[in-house]
């Protein structure tokens, strides 16, 4: 069973960290419904809120290789509802 989530991310320093993110976002792309980035230049900091519909253990493996990335944060909500 499919479940709904947001995936949200912090990225510090961004230059440093944003390729691979972009590179581990783009390997779970069907995964995604929506995407939002909000840039902050002047603290050097990226905030990015991913949402996605996928069984539980596609979202873990996805929020789980966003969180090894240097210089990430992750937090996931995951809705109760299940989807056939």
């Amino acid at each position: 069973m499919r479940k709904i989530a947001i995936i949200s991310a912090i990225l510090e320093n961004p230059g440093e960290c944003q390729k691979e993110f972009n590179e581990t976002v783009h390997q779970y792309q069907k995964m995604i419904r929506g995407r939002l980035g909000v840039p902050f230049p002047e603290e050097n900091i990226g905030a990015v809120s991913l949402t996605v519909m996928g069984t539980m253990d596609e979202i873990n493996s996805f929020t789980g290789k966003l969180g090894k990335i240097e210089h990430v944060s992750v937090k996931t909500a995951v809705s109760k509802k299940e989807i056939e």
